[in-house]
């Protein structure tokens, strides 16, 4: 199981990008983020380009052990439910 760094930011996203691609090629398709504690725009952004890679590979990704700051700009950028179609609202839950 892949895990980025402890913080995925503009000040490394460009690093971990490229990591979670290479990781997605050899085949992972689980993502442990419970070591991050800080992230940034750029970190939701990363997280949509390696989920985009993956589909491309015909394979299902999946973020696992979320970390609350990272929820907040997911929700907040409304792309929640792309990131993390298991843990999203159901529409009775919203």
């Amino acid at each position: 199981m892949f895990q980025p760094a402890l913080s995925l930011t503009v000040d490394n996203a460009s690093k971990a990008l490229q990591e979670g691609l290479n990781a997605i090629k050899s085949g992972q398709t689980e993502f442990d983020l419970s070591h991050l504690t800080t992230v940034d725009s750029a970190g939701v952004a990363t997280l949509l380009a390696w989920q985009r890679a993956a589909n491309a590979q015909q394979q299902e990704l999946h973020f696992r052990n979320l970390p609350g700051g990272l929820r907040s700009l997911a929700e907040l950028y409304g792309v929640f439910g792309l990131l993390f179609p298991e843990v999203a609202p159901t529409q009775a839950d919203a």
